[in-house]
């Protein structure tokens, strides 16, 4: 079972001709571990995820593996498990298996618009095939695909399902929470964030984590454990956060990075583009 509540989304690095550079995706985990971070999510919506292929993800993959730091019992890393062909997610997911990787994040193809049925099948098969702690992802403002709360009751019976992220409807929380025990819901990034708490959310996937790591923890417990921040400290987090989401947050985090002195680079276009 993933014991952390709170996770970071990382980007994915890329050269400036937009080929994948999987040493600075490594620096960047290896700053926020040094940061004292202890969890990271890999190849997610923040990690440009439909914009690299099976075999970059799967590079990706095996590099974290050989990262000694990250093969330990203290550190938790997921990977995002989404692709518009089910075939691709699913051999992805077989390679997976074979890892240490703690948990998977189990994305749904966009633009397809699958029905329940299909999305419910998808599911199951990628599940199968990792074997791995997993965690739905929603995101229909991304994918097009709306999945319903029949269907989260449905695949939260599975025992590999430990939660979602939802990225839709926050308000489905209060009534998944009505029919699922023991389930963990996770917030996409900081944006009306204290509302969710407030519905029921339980868990952060963060993405202004990526450049104030220490700073949006602290934040977010704070909401969890209803220990309020100072009044200068609320300031100055809501202030980072605003920052972050002024624009495109995956570009200005990138910016930022950057500016640390680590070779994150650029996005693959349109992304990026001025």
């Amino acid at each position: 079972m993933l014991k952390e509540a709170f996770h970071i989304a990382v980007p994915t690095a890329f050269f400036p001709d937009e080929t994948l550079n999987v040493d600075g995706t490594i620096e960047h985990i290896r700053y926020l571990v040094d940061q004292g971070e202890k969890s990271i999510l890999v190849c997610g919506s923040t990690g440009e995820q439909h914009s690299l292929e099976l075999k970059e993800k799967l590079v990706l993959l095996e590099a974290l593996m050989n990262e000694s730091y990250l093969l330990n019992d203290e550190i938790e890393v997921l990977f995002g498990v989404s692709a518009i062909r089910q075939k691709e997610a699913v051999d992805l997911a077989h390679a997976i298996k074979e890892t240490r990787i703690a948990g998977i994040l189990l994305g749904y193809s966009p633009y397809l618009l699958p029905s329940q049925t299909e999305a419910l099948r998808y599911s199951e098969t990628i599940i199968q095939a990792s074997q791995k702690d997993t965690i739905l992802y929603n995101n229909p403002g991304r994918t097009g695909f709306d999945l319903s709360i029949e269907s989260i009751i449905q695949l939260s019976s599975q025992d590999k399902v430990i939660g979602i992220k939802e990225a839709g409807n926050k308000n489905k929380v209060e009534r998944l929470q009505e029919h699922i025990s023991d389930f963990y819901y996770y917030a996409g990034g900081e944006v009306d964030l204290k509302d969710k708490v407030a519905l029921g959310f339980n868990r952060l996937s963060s993405i202004s984590g990526n450049v104030y790591p220490k700073e949006i923890r602290k934040w977010f417990f704070s909401l969890i454990e209803d220990t309020p921040l100072t009044e200068s400290e609320q300031k100055e987090v809501t202030a980072l956060i605003n920052k972050v989401f002024a624009g495109s947050p995956i570009v200005h985090l990138k910016r930022e990075i950057n500016a640390k002195g680590i070779a994150i680079g650029i996005c693959r276009s349109p992304l990026g583009n001025c």
